[in-house]
């Protein structure tokens, strides 16, 4: 887990039933203002000299690129899309500040619009993580998104660093096994203190082994600088775009590079703009114990009383991981992210109670160690992919903080306070991540203003566990005023489209007829 990475990598696990099962709610709003004007629609670009409009300092062997779509192909791990989605890769820089030199590919997935003669250009998707694979996803999400491929080429693509664009691997399937058994996340001693350091030093020093050139250029401002140039490529004048969890970070990020290309945006699960390493780990702390107490609520249990119960079953389980039916222990670590899995989605919070209760009363910990297994992207043969990989070396390309063991250790009254089940978790993963790194971070904290831009939809869901309510309303202001267009959804999940059918219609009624729903949009 991780405040840019690991605790939010549920967004792709827990997506499909998000996007796809959720509970469909009414809404509240105020007249709607009248539609703008579509986008262009370009489905094929002009060739264009350097320098073009959008992709600034670029060759041509790049700006004049054609997609060669073919048939595609089962990403390693997943599912073949099926019919009707086409794939291709589309040539980047490597270094953003020499154009001209080494180059990568981004790999991309498309399913073209169904009604030719009303289509309105492509739409991009990302789905979150840091590291979520959009080519492997976007197929097994599309069934959400029907409507909006009545109009828009719905397009997935895999970030730079991530699965088929050069994906970032630091450590073998063994290694991460051996991590999961032995390293304690929340370490009580010296010696559980030292181990973790020394897991943290040895990750780094794998990515630096393995993809050390790629390091440096694999953060979130080369990667919307990536989508411009898809943008381009694709034949859009502007970016229609759709972001999710870390996604909205992504979108923002490319709204302030390129206001003037930005055309129907909607950011879901925002991402806080204002937070730096420390503060995305408090408001996670924060809004995973909301999440867990709205749970314990909805099973009629007292949350405080039930808090304290799920904290003392992991202390038991720390002093004596549970047996599980494969012969392997669910230790602590495994134990807090199979909790947090399931608070995703309140579809899933079924399986949090069953999990609970074998723990509880069984003494064994299949259920939870099976939801974790699937959060840390374990299969059953014992492979891990690797998103675990490329959200680190993206976050830690991201941020310039490196907190240390002492820092962490510094933070464990205020985040216990603020979860007991939570906190020092997350208190001791801010040390966890990019500490040892070996290359600088970008920035404190991301630039999301974006003067000139049209109207981008932010949505925050009240209970959202991963990426709290209060970002939202950050992400929009700093967008900046006409710009930032707050839409709540009064509801629990980590996003809120395909979850609120009033959510789902203020979004679809914008990216295809342009009706920019009234600032403060209240669904519930």
């Amino acid at each position: 887990m991780g405040v840019h990475g690991r605790i939010r990598r549920a967004a792709i696990l827990a997506g499909a039933a998000l996007l796809v099962t959720g509970v469909l709610t009414g809404c509240d709003a105020g007249p709607e203002p009248e539609a703008s004007e579509p986008p262009p629609d370009r489905r094929t670009p002009s060739a264009t000299a350097e320098g073009e409009p959008g992709s600034p300092g670029l060759p041509a062997a790049l700006t004049s690129q054609r997609p060669d779509w073919k048939r595609c192909k089962a990403p390693q791990g997943g599912t073949d899309p099926g019919s009707g989605w086409r794939c291709a890769t589309v040539d980047v820089p490597l270094d953003y500040a020499k154009p001209a030199g080494e180059t990568i590919g981004i790999a991309l997935i498309r399913k073209e619009a169904r009604d030719e003669g009303r289509r309105l250009g492509s739409m991009l998707f990302n789905f979150g993580g840091p590291g979520g694979s959009g080519v492997d996803f976007l197929p097994r999400a599309a069934s959400s998104y029907e409507k909006l491929n009545s109009r828009y080429d719905l397009v997935g693509f895999d970030p730079r660093g991530v699965a088929a664009s050069s994906g970032v691997r630091c450590r073998t399937d063994g290694e991460q096994e051996t991590t999961h058994r032995t390293v304690d996340m929340t370490p009580d001693t010296p010696a559980e203190e030292a181990a973790f350091v020394k897991d943290g030093a040895a990750f780094g020093a794998g990515c630096e082994r393995r993809s050390g050139t790629l390091l440096p250029h694999v953060g979130t401002s080369d990667a919307a600088r990536d989508m411009d140039l898809i943008r381009h490529v694709l034949g859009d004048g502007k970016l229609s775009y759709f972001g999710i969890s870390y996604g909205t970070e992504l979108g923002a990020t490319y709204a302030h590079l390129f206001p003037e290309n930005v055309g129907r945006t909607v950011l879901d699960a925002v991402v806080d703009p204002t937070a730096d390493s420390v503060g995305h780990a408090r408001n996670q702390a924060t809004g995973f114990q909301r999440a867990l107490e709205n749970y314990l609520k909805g099973r009629g249990q007292d949350p405080k009383a039930g808090t304290e119960r799920i904290a003392r079953l992991l202390q038991r389980i720390d002093g004596q991981p549970l047996p599980t039916d494969s012969g392997r222990k669910l230790n602590e670590s495994l134990a807090i992210t199979g909790i947090v899995t399931p608070l995703y989605s309140e579809s899933s919070w079924p399986a949090l109670t069953s999990a609970l209760d074998e723990a509880e009363k069984s003494g064994t910990g299949n259920e939870l160690l099976r939801l974790a297994d699937a959060y840390n992207g374990r299969d059953a043969d014992g492979g891990y992919d690797t998103q675990s990989h490329s959200q680190r070396a993206i976050s830690c390309a991201d941020t310039k903080a490196r907190p240390t063991a002492a820092d962490a250790r510094a933070l464990l009254p205020e985040f216990r306070k603020l979860s007991p089940v939570f906190g020092p978790f997350l208190a001791w993963d801010t040390a966890g991540w990019c500490a040892q790194w070996p290359v600088d971070g970008e920035h404190e904290t991301p630039e999301a203003s974006a003067p000139g831009a049209g109207p981008i939809l932010v949505i925050g869901t009240t209970g959202d566990p991963a990426t709290p309510y209060e970002g939202a309303r950050k992400m929009a202001d700093e967008l900046g005023e006409g710009v930032g267009v707050m839409v709540t959804n009064k509801g629990e999940g980590h996003g809120a489209y395909g979850e609120s059918v009033c959510v789902t219609s203020t979004v679809d009624d914008y990216f295809l007829d342009g009706k920019v729903p009234a600032d403060g949009k209240t669904c519930s």
